[in-house]
């Protein structure tokens, strides 16, 4: 996360942030309703991570930029199982044959990770507004699914994303937060909770003095500053599950 990101905002937000104690829960899921960004912290004992997570319908140019200059991780597509049966996603570890493959991860079963694509109307795919266009798009197919999950399939899918591409796509557990409770759960659950299509993005916030991940203190003054609601994975389980 950039320093000179959080002071071109701290006049306007000192003094005037919303109480973070204050319900939480609601004033994420306030956010989320109106398409804005949460911050969410996931648990200590897991990735130990804040991520950015927005609806992905909502995501435009200046979200992009907003994630990949004052977060700095990976920028990523969370969709529902449903919706990742579907479209016909594997799991990316699913699909590789290559000794490499180890999908062991220290803080969980397995990893969410399916495959990277680009809406096939975008040029190299990275720029914001190639990755703008793709989240939507995976966003409006998501919700297409939600709506007629007979009417959209694999060919469908095949016919408006290609892969490999700049956006990783992230499948939801089948059980949501009863089977895992990863920020690809906890932004799918936001989702749901608001009638949103079941589409997320969440991007990792990492410290650029020490490149690990954002302390949870330092992401939530983050927020605080921004006028961005913070709210932790606990709280989000309990109340959504």
């Amino acid at each position: 996360m950039r320093a000179d990101a959080d002071t071109e905002v701290e006049a306007d937000a000192a003094g005037s942030a919303p109480d973070a104690e204050v319900d939480p829960v609601g004033r994420a899921l306030e956010a989320f309703r109106a398409g804005d960004p949460v911050c969410v912290h996931d648990f200590a004992d897991r990735e130990g991570e804040t991520d950015i997570v927005y609806p992905a319908g909502a995501v435009d140019e200046a979200a992009v930029a907003h994630m990949r200059n004052d977060a700095g991780g990976l920028i990523c597509v969370a969709v529902g199982d449903p919706v990742a049966d579907a479209f016909g996603l594997p799991f990316l570890a699913d699909a590789l044959d290559h000794p490499a493959v180890d999908d062991d991860p220290e803080y969980d079963d397995r990893s969410s990770f399916s495959l990277p694509v680009n809406h096939r109307e975008t040029f190299t795919g990275i720029t914001d507004e190639d990755r703008a266009r793709t989240i939507v798009e995976l966003a409006a197919s998501a919700a297409a699914v939600d709506a007629d999950p007979a009417g959209y399939g694999p060919e469908d899918f095949a016919a408006e994303f290609r892969a490999p591409g700049h956006v990783h796509v992230l499948r939801g557990a089948r059980d949501g937060l009863r089977g895992r409770t990863g920020h690809t759960e906890l932004g799918l659950a936001m989702a749901e909770a608001v009638g949103a299509a079941p589409a997320a993005v969440v991007c990792e916030m990492l410290d650029d003095e020490t490149g690990a991940a954002l302390a949870p203190a330092d992401a939530e003054a983050y927020a605080r500053r921004r006028g961005i609601p913070y709210v932790e994975g606990a709280a989000l389980v309990e109340a959504l599950e």
